[in-house]
């Protein structure tokens, strides 16, 4: 029989009842102290953020998850069908009663009440144990039989097969710049891969990045995570994007917000301006009287979607710039104007 693994949850450090930004954290934390680049040489830092990556590969997965808190390492071999293995676990649980499946699973002692009796089947052992020579692989078919499940007291021919094991997938994150997102592309990342001999090695991985991805996104390389065993397939690497704030433009969603400042004059009477946008410069006209506060739109002139739809708005807010250190003539001007504003400004405020 197989060398039981670590449990995933200890590996990461955290309850199986841990959500999936606790995991993340924890992941991040452990993956940053043992990465081989921080640790060059150090065989045992290798070892361990393996683990520590293979346990985040099914953590943040939300079905893989569920398959391991229900089947436990069986569920990580390669070709596992949690559905089949599911119906086995009907099956198998409404013939030797209920709790007899996890009993089998630990290789303990199992028995059914309403099958003879609790107990009646405790002298078998569901990992191969000595006792009654039942043919758990009539049942269970091939999902059990890569761990020895098989009847009888040997399971000699599973005990002894090498087992196909489906490389780890690998989490990787990319730090953008809200222009390179939006522009797309391709980045060259260097990676640390898994080696089906249990070992690492450094690989630049390029990465190609669809325009206007968004903060958070997860692009997905097939076949970069860790290498397969005994001829399964390799993992995938997942990168997921963290995208740095911009001096100029505020994100939200696919839109983009900006805020420019205007003269006196220009709000008051009217005014074409040139106005930033991830393309270069835009002309915005401003209509006479805007205040200070508004909100223009320029459509199409936000963050491109990177599923082929619609880009997001450009939302331009327009800020009135006072004039200051005015000498006497010009404040004289400016008090001429006066006779111009409306007559209770603030009236709305004391209702």
């Amino acid at each position: 029989m197989a060398e039981k693994r670590r449990d995933l949850y200890e590996v990461l450090g955290v309850p199986r009842g841990a959500d999936d930004e606790t995991i993340k954290k924890a992941y991040r934390k452990l993956a940053r102290k043992h990465h081989p680049d921080v640790n060059p040489g150090d065989k045992a830092a290798e070892e361990r953020f393996k683990a520590i990556s293979e346990a985040y590969g099914v953590l943040s997965n939300e079905e893989k998850r569920r398959a391991y808190d229900e089947f436990g390492d069986v569920a990580l071999e390669g070709g596992f069908d949690a559905e089949k293995a599911r119906r086995m676990k009907d099956e198998f649980e409404s013939r030797f009663g209920r709790g007899s499946f996890a009993r089998a699973q630990a290789g303990e002692p199992f028995g059914a009440e309403g099958a003879g009796g609790a107990g009646a089947f405790e002298g078998f052992s569901g990992a191969g144990g000595e006792g009654f020579a039942f043919d758990l692989d009539d049942l269970l078919g091939d999902l059990f039989s890569r761990r020895g499940w098989q009847g009888g007291p040997a399971g000699a021919g599973a005990r002894g097969a090498r087992r196909a094991r489906r490389g780890a997938d690998l989490e990787a994150e990319l730090v953008l710049d809200l222009r390179e997102a939006a522009r797309g592309g391709e980045r060259r990342l260097s990676l640390t891969r898994p080696t089906a001999d249990g070992g690492v090695k450094q690989e630049n991985v390029t990465v190609r990045i669809p325009a206007g991805v968004a903060d958070g996104g997860r692009i997905r390389v097939p076949g970069k995570g860790g290498e397969g065993a005994n001829g399964a397939p390799p993992g995938d690497l997942f990168a997921t994007i963290r995208l740095r704030p911009d001096p100029v433009f505020r994100l939200e969603g696919r839109d983009l917000h900006v805020e420019v400042p205007v003269t006196v004059a220009e709000a008051t009477l009217g005014a074409k301006i040139e106005v930033p946008t991830l393309d270069g410069r835009a002309t915005l006209t401003i209509p006479p009287g805007t205040d200070s506060g508004r909100k223009l739109r320029l459509r199409g002139k936000g963050m491109p979607n990177p599923a082929g739809g619609d880009a997001g708005d450009l939302y331009v807010t327009l800020q009135i710039r006072v004039p200051r250190d005015l000498d006497d003539d010009a404040r004289a001007k400016l008090e001429a104007l006066g006779r111009f504003d409306p007559p209770d400004l603030r009236k709305d405020l004391f209702r």
